[in-house]
């Protein structure tokens, strides 16, 4: 047995113990200041993305059919929904050491990675995590951030 913390031997909780996850390191839940900072991360390449295909300082607002900043939540779900499933991280996730995993160790997949981006999205669900710090969308997904 490693020195990491043996769950159970001095009473305490920590999220991602009765999933059978580490305390510390890798495969750890992800705290809240890495979690705000990926999507910060990725929030500005999704900004600066609409800005380069969106954004023309020639057009005016008449000619344009929808605000190119009402683009970047489109391009933020896209880009979480198809990284989410295909690598289990985005760019900002990637930066700051963190991972999405399914619960039984599959790859996350596109039916999983879809349903959990829509709550994303919606934010609230986000926001309403439980003991291990995993929102309704990781619920819904079966799935877990974790340290990489």
């Amino acid at each position: 047995m490693t020195d990491q913390h043996v769950a159970g031997t001095d009473g305490e909780f920590f999220p991602g113990q009765d999933l059978g996850l580490p305390e510390f390191g890798r495969g750890s839940v992800a705290g809240w200041s890495r979690r705000l900072g990926a999507l910060i991360i990725d929030w500005i390449a999704c900004s600066l993305i609409t800005i380069a295909f969106f954004y023309h300082p020639a057009s005016h607002p008449t000619n344009v059919l929808i605000e190119p900043r009402a683009w970047t939540p489109l391009v933020f779900g896209i880009q979480d929904f198809l990284l989410t499933a295909t690598t289990g991280f985005t760019l900002g996730k990637k930066l700051t050491g963190l991972r999405v995993i399914r619960l039984d160790g599959q790859p996350v997949g596109f039916p999983r990675a879809l349903a959990r981006t829509l709550l994303l999205m919606l934010v609230l669900p986000a926001i309403m995590m439980d003991r291990d710090l995993r929102g309704l969308q990781d619920k819904a997904a079966g799935t877990i951030v974790v340290r990489s």
